[in-house]
């Protein structure tokens, strides 16, 4: 693109109210970014900008107030900084995710390591829709992966060791879904309440609770805006390597099959998804061993 049209026909690149400015958009995959490269923004920003960066909600940073006679040389210097520009069209963007098991104690994936690789592959690709990707390491989904284009999600099922179980109520205290009881002096859960969310293992004090199931949940065609709309299920999938593939799938299904001017949202039935969802989980059934949600 960069190449047929130049820096100025970027998705990066943002006209502002005053059309004689532009604001540039920096590319950072899940946010993550070194202070080295935080200092280098901050000296283009000075220099090309009005001193000042704004953080945007899909963990980018963008560089306000520059003219368009200088987007060629920020534009090669935010490369240099490992900071390129970023994409805001109808492009696969930014793709964000919480800090993972990296960090959180809650998390049950490593969404940094997937969202870098999902960035590697199909970051900036030209969709006929804005394709908005986001990784939760949880179903506490900070990052709203529900209502974005694709939504990844890292889930544990739980499972009780029969005959060990103390009755101390741990679990039952820590689990937000109300979905554990103790009966006749042990633990029992109601799967039907259950969201997977993983708490219930890290919090018994005996570890008599193990990880019977972690996976990775796909969503497909939320939204925010004006009209929220949550995303639909389309698979379930047992590593991060499956979940690379599943996500390529879904751009690919996209780029070939969706119209320009609607969200991918208001598209799914016209777009036939659940014919998709029953032939991509055929796919992986046979081909990586995924498997659709019970």
């Amino acid at each position: 693109m960069a190449e047929r049209f130049g820096i100025h026909m970027r998705g990066g690149v943002i006209t502002e109210r005053d059309a004689d400015y532009c604001t540039v958009r920096v590319r950072i995959p899940a946010g993550n970014i070194s202070i080295d490269q935080v200092r280098g923004i901050a000296t283009l920003a000075k220099r090309y900008g009005c001193g000042t960066v704004h953080i945007t909600t899909r963990q980018t940073i963008e560089i306000p107030h520059v003219k368009p006679t200088d987007l060629p040389k920020i534009g090669r210097r935010l490369a240099k900084n490992g900071t390129p520009l970023g994409s805001e069209r109808d492009e696969v963007v930014n793709i964000i995710a919480c800090p993972g098991t990296e960090r959180c104690k809650y998390a049950n994936i490593d969404t940094i390591s997937l969202a870098t690789k999902i960035d590697g592959k199909l970051f900036g690709r030209e969709m006929p829709v804005k394709m908005r990707i986001s990784l939760s390491g949880c179903p506490n989904a900070c990052t709203s992966p529900m209502l974005n284009e694709i939504g990844i999600i890292g889930r544990i099922e739980p499972l009780r060791i029969p005959g060990m179980c103390t009755g101390c109520g741990t679990c039952v205290k820590y689990c937000k879904e109300n979905a554990i009881v103790i009966k006749n002096g042990v633990s029992v859960l109601d799967p039907a309440k259950c969201v997977q969310c993983g708490v219930c293992i890290q919090s018994c004090p005996f570890h008599l609770l193990q990880s019977k199931h972690q996976h990775y949940l796909i969503v497909v065609g939320g939204r925010r805006g004006r009209h929220p709309q949550v995303g639909r299920t389309l698979m379930m999938v047992e590593n991060e390597e499956q979940a690379v593939q599943a996500v390529e799938r879904i751009v690919q299904w996209v780029y070939r099959r969706a119209w320009s001017g609607r969200l991918l949202s208001e598209q799914l039935d016209d777009l036939h998804f659940d014919e998709f969802r029953k032939s991509i989980a055929e796919e992986f059934s046979t081909g990586t061993g995924s498997q659709t949600p019970g």
